[in-house]
């Protein structure tokens, strides 16, 4: 499998199975591994009992940073050149992977971000999610000196280099924007897409309220400090 897509799930049984067969008619020539992160339905037995899918097992939740890391040690390991990390809640449309896969494999960026925002589409996304998105792209533009709209998307692809640096290092909680920095200081080039999105298919989100205030401040807090230790 030169070319994979990562898919963290945790308590996905609702969806995991239309997410799989969406990727299959849509991008049938990549392979798919589920990383089950602990889940307590049946998230994994659904995900096996769709050919050609492999599914790891985490024996303990370890959050969404240690699902993706876990998938992009597979996908070193395996030898690919290419992972495009795809949600398990059915958020993120199979038919919009190759779309963000394309500048990687043009070599055009090392990830590719899908961003609900780019062309400032119309996406259903609460006001707290959308001012943490504002606070973040504030942030960028302040330590980065660039724009990205989209930081906080989990729709990405990245290219060989990238899946080396982060399946090494990889922030574990809310890890999205944070990546995006060690990515940057690391000198790997990120772009952005714009992609449509939908509201999660079933299920529900672990993100509350109180959860969304700790993620704006905890990565927040968490990029900044990565930034002073660089100029220390």
């Amino acid at each position: 499998m030169r070319e994979i897509i990562i898919i963290p799930a945790f308590n996905e049984e609702a969806n995991i199975v239309a997410v799989l067969s969406a990727i299959a008619a849509e991008a049938p020539d990549f392979g798919v591994v589920v990383v089950n992160d602990g889940s307590t339905d049946g998230t994994s037995a659904a995900a096996r009992a769709v050919r050609g899918v492999k599914v790891i097992d985490l024996p303990v939740n370890l959050g969404i940073g240690g699902a993706v890391q876990t998938g992009f040690l597979y996908a070193r390991d395996h030898g690919c050149s290419l992972a495009v990390q795809v949600d398990g809640d059915g958020q993120h449309l199979p038919s919009e992977i190759r779309k963000i896969a394309a500048p990687v494999r043009a070599g055009e960026a090392d990830t590719v971000i899908g961003s609900r925002f780019l062309d400032k589409a119309r996406y259903p996304g609460g006001l707290f999610r959308r001012a943490g998105i504002a606070v973040f792209q504030l942030v960028n533009r302040a330590l980065l000196g660039e724009r990205i709209t989209d930081s906080t998307s989990g729709f990405r692809a990245y290219n060989r280099k990238a899946i080396e640096l982060l399946a090494e290092s990889y922030p574990d909680d809310y890890p999205e924007p944070e990546a995006v920095y060690i990515l940057r200081r690391k000198g790997l080039r990120v772009r952005e897409v714009p992609v449509e999105m939908r509201t999660r298919a079933g299920g529900r989100s672990s993100i509350t309220l109180g959860r969304s205030l700790y993620y704006m401040v905890k990565v927040n807090l968490a990029i900044l400090i990565m930034n002073l230790r660089k100029g220390a």
